[in-house]
């Protein structure tokens, strides 16, 4: 396997756990920092946020996927 490879798969593994990570605090805290209790609709909006803020790196994963997946082909 190709270093490119592993440090594809290694990127793609800490962006998920720090993706899960956030999405658990965010929807299992009662209060937020600004100190308003969360209903499901505020988490909600959160969640999108977080979301939303993780496409970036998802838009920046695929292109190395493709990157990876011409350089593997061309040997």
């Amino acid at each position: 396997m190709n270093n490119r490879w592993i440090f594809w798969w290694i990127a793609n593994i800490i962006w998920i756990i720090l993706f899960t990570v956030s999405t658990i605090i965010v929807w299992t805290r009662e209060v937020d920092g600004a100190g308003v209790t969360q209903t499901p609709e505020p988490k909600f909006i959160a969640f999108i946020v977080l979301l939303v803020a993780f496409i970036i790196p998802l838009i920046i994963q695929v292109v190395w996927l493709i990157v990876n997946l011409r350089s593997s082909s061309n040997k």
